[in-house]
Order: C-alpha cells, then structure tokens, then sequence
C-alpha cells in the first residue's frame, strides 16, 4: 500500500509555525519584561508570572535531575511526528482535526524549543482563584489544550455526522 501525500494539507503546518513563532515571541517578552517569581497583576484573577518549568505538565518530575529534559524531549519528537504523518498521510481526516493537530503540533515543538535551548520551558499565564492557583503556563500549553479538546470534541460528536 503506497502512501499518499496530501500537499493540500501541508498549508496546515504553517498553522503550526504560526503557533511556534506567536508562542517564541510571547515567551521572550515575558522572560525580558518580567522578574523571576514575582507576579503581576493583569485584573483579578490573572497574572502574569515568570517561572521556569522543568518538567512536563502541572511541573510533573520537575524535581528529578535532569533525566526528564531528554525524556520530554524524546517524547515531544515522538508524538510531533506521529502528528505530521497524521495530517500529512491519513486517510480523510476532517478540517476539525486538521486544525488540531497544527495547534498541538505547533504547541509541542513551542514547548520542546525551550527544553532543548534553555533546558526548561518557560511559563508565564498564572491564573488563579482566592487561594487556589492554577499552575502557571504558556500559549504552547494553550495551543496543545485546544487541539486536544477539538480532538476529543470532533471524536465524539462530529465523526458520528459522517457517519
């Protein structure tokens, strides 16, 4: 069984690219225009907020000795191109999911840019409620949320309509 190239759906790589610049610059404002830790107030609830993440979601093994840069990092090339061959190679697959895929795609080579370069991933969305803080984060996280939730979305309730 050949493999059919779809050219039409490499224009949604620069949906990726896209998401890869916004998120490059958004990061660089943060880390030039913010201090280390301390966090400024947008409106209630909404912080900007400067930290470095070590680890992978929620700062999972941001602990651990630096073992899990290379491991984030190899997974991060793992599933990015298991997405380009997704949008790329698969068989109809629908404008939903052809935009979630750039969006995760985009978030997750965002997000393993800073693991390579800096060895951790800068965050910087803080979002809270009274005493409860939501761990901060970046539009590479933003972006991989979003495509996840389309995904889940278009599996559950937009596949069914093709059907």
């Amino acid at each position: 069984m050949a493999l059919e190239f779809h050219q039409k759906r490499a224009v949604w790589l620069l949906l990726a690219v896209a998401v890869i610049a916004f998120d490059y610059l958004t990061k660089q404002i943060a880390s030039s225009a913010l201090t280390y830790g301390v966090s400024v107030e947008v409106m209630p609830m909404f912080n900007w907020t400067l930290l470095h993440n070590y680890g992978a979601a929620f700062s999972f093994l941001s602990d651990q000795s630096g073992w899990q840069r290379w491991f984030f990092a190899g997974i991060a090339l793992v599933v990015s191109a298991g997405l380009v061959g997704w949008l790329l190679l698969g068989k109809q697959i629908s404008q939903w999911e052809k935009i979630a895929i750039a969006l995760v795609l985009g978030g997750a080579l965002g997000n393993l840019y800073d693991r390579m370069v800096y060895g951790y991933v800068i965050d910087f969305i803080h979002v809270y409620y009274d005493v409860y803080h939501f761990p901060a984060f970046n539009f590479a996280d933003t972006a991989i949320s979003i495509g996840a939730a389309i995904l889940v979305i278009d599996s559950l309730f937009m596949a069914r309509r093709s059907q």
